[in-house]
């Protein structure tokens, strides 16, 4: 049965309790706008002294340039405009903690374009965070990232708000409110559905209202 979590504290010591009982790579995902970002930032906080690293999926975003060249520029976030199997590459030597320090890539959202080497995972972080929509998606490639999770949980906003969030964030970044408006309906929304369809394989759902 899947467990739900409606607080930070309560957040955070789940995921204390998961490297108590030996686990380490701790997955969160959930739709465009929900605020996987900051759960994972709040967690971290809380951790306690336990050696942490964020790992974001969206740093594994193609460059346009490449979205370009594959033409696939006007549906960048969707699953197929991410290096998923650089991901799952980048997650397993990260598991296998054979390599004093992994570099990872962000994204930079000034840019809107992924940054190599932006992010260090050393061996000795007890806890590795990922997050990004499509962990829990049951396609080539997502598979592998999912099995390579020791726990994953569900972030479940309600849909106004998430979309009033991705309007803001779109204008924040440049867009017009217009432009934003039609990105997040076009584009974002219907990522949103993909990713919905994968929240029953959640471990955990996070509930924060």
């Amino acid at each position: 049965m899947t467990i739900v979590v409606e607080d930070l504290d309560s957040a955070a010591a789940r995921a204390r309790e998961l490297v108590g009982a030996g686990g380490r790579l701790l997955g969160i995902t959930g739709p465009p706008g929900v605020g996987k970002t900051w759960l994972v930032e709040q967690i971290l906080a809380r951790t306690n002294g336990v050696p942490a690293a964020h790992v974001p999926m969206d740093g594994f975003h193609l460059a346009d340039a490449t979205l370009d060249q594959l033409g696939l520029r006007e549906v960048k976030g969707a699953p197929e405009t991410f290096d998923v199997l650089g991901y799952a590459a980048a997650l397993r030597r990260i598991v296998a903690r054979e390599d004093p320090v992994v570099y990872v890539p962000a994204f930079e959202r000034d840019l809107e374009q992924p940054v190599a080497g932006a992010v260090a995972v050393p061996r000795d972080a007890s806890l590795v965070v990922t997050e990004g929509n499509y962990l829990l998606l049951d396609e080539p490639g997502w598979r592998e990232v999912h099995a390579l999770l020791d726990e994953c949980w569900y972030v479940d906003v309600a849909a106004d708000l998430r979309v009033r969030r991705l309007v803001a964030r779109h204008v924040a970044y440049g867009k017009s409110s217009a432009e934003a408006a039609e990105w997040v309906a076009r584009s974002d929304e219907a990522n949103a559905r993909l990713v919905e369809t994968t929240k029953t394989r959640a471990d955990v759902v996070v509930r924060l209202g």
